[in-house]
């Protein structure tokens, strides 16, 4: 079980995903990860790094080309994924009192301001779509695309709402740009997750648990990564003898998606919620019980490459609920651009106020 205090989990659920999200900012989208391994000098991501640092300041995102996803950012910084959580956090904290249900509407305007005025990071194809739609005035309820990447955003909701279901609706609005059910099903389960490990819950028993419960594509996807930790656990194993399991690991729980491109996307460690979910929680179940857990996890995901910022999400906000705030290693704390910013907005959180 969790040493930590409730406050502790809510916190370390946030800053574990945003650290893990700052720890991929300089592999974001790159899909090789020998490349990733070669380029950090052959050992475990230590520090927070540029786009593109070490790598002549350019990821190989497949589909997109070789480039610069986040001109705007630099060590210490996040992607979009932990930029989404901190305009959350700064809505959440800019209507705590009195606490009130969240309002997908009423967000939308500081939505706005973020996005025209330096948001810096890479914008997804489904941001830019439901920017036009509120351009164009369509209601809150028609907005976003069938988009079927995981993009959790909901976190800091952990030190604002005390209730699963509600936590769980929330996971779902914040994702206000997706429409795909796999997508936003992924946001919800994750959410449930945290809430029970938040609540003392072990990441194995509230991975499994939830599972069960929202059954279907969730109960299959889950199964496929249990499994897949076995397998790689396995001695015996060819997988267990490859020095990068677990970049193949990821690539073998989904297709390749031949886009017609110079090269079939590996969906297993892209965007795609069928890869993205069962690769997060393949790396939470691996590293949950190893000592420093939420380190190794973090540094793990962000070896692999592909779209490790979305899987850092929920990696970080399980394992470091589970394991709290101060398992967060003193560097990354002094080092990340928006500790002392946010932890003052975590702290006008109703479940957070001294």
């Amino acid at each position: 079980m969790s040493q930590a205090t409730k406050q502790e989990a809510i916190k370390g659920a946030f800053f574990g995903a945003l650290v893990g999200d700052a720890l991929c900012l300089g592999s974001h989208y790159e899909y090789d990860a020998l490349k990733i391994y070669e380029a950090y000098g052959q050992k475990p991501i230590e520090r927070f790094m540029s786009p593109g640092e070490m790598m002549d300041g350019q990821t190989h995102g497949i589909g997109w080309g070789q480039r610069n996803y986040h001109p705007g950012k630099k060590a210490g910084g996040t992607t979009d994924y932990g930029d989404y959580n901190v305009l959350v956090l700064e809505h959440l904290a800019a209507t705590s009192e009195p606490a009130r249900p969240f309002s997908v509407a009423a967000m939308i305007p500081h939505w706005m301001n973020r996005l025209e005025n330096g948001w810096g990071s890479w914008i997804c194809t489904m941001t830019k779509e439901t920017y036009q739609q509120v351009r164009q005035g369509l209601p809150v309820e028609r907005l976003g695309g069938l988009s079927n990447a995981m993009a959790i955003r909901h976190v800091a909701a952990h030190g604002y709402y005390d209730d699963e279901e509600t936590l769980a609706d929330v996971a779902r609005k914040t994702m206000f740009t997706h429409t795909d059910a796999t997508a936003l099903a992924g946001g919800e389960f994750f959410a449930r997750v945290t809430h029970r490990v938040i609540h003392g819950s072990t990441p194995s028993d509230a991975i499994e648990d939830v599972a069960v419960e929202m059954g279907g594509f969730i109960e299959a996807k889950v199964a496929q990564a249990i499994a897949k930790v076995k397998e790689e656990a396995d001695p015996s194993s060819t997988l267990s003898q490859e020095q990068f399991s677990d970049d193949l690991a990821l690539t073998s729980m989904a297709r390749l998606w031949d886009i017609g491109r110079s090269e079939p996307i590996r969906v297993g460690k892209a965007s795609p919620t069928e890869g993205t979910l069962p690769g997060s929680i393949y790396i939470i179940l691996k590293y949950a019980d190893q000592e420093d857990a939420l380190k190794v996890a973090l540094q793990a995901n962000a070896m692999i490459g592909g779209d490790n910022a979305s899987r850092a999400i929920a990696v970080g906000m399980v394992l470091g609920s589970y394991k709290g705030v101060h398992a967060i290693a003193d560097d990354w704390k002094e080092s990340l651009d928006q500790w002392e910013y946010c932890n003052t907005l975590l702290n006008k959180l109703p479940l957070l106020k001294a």
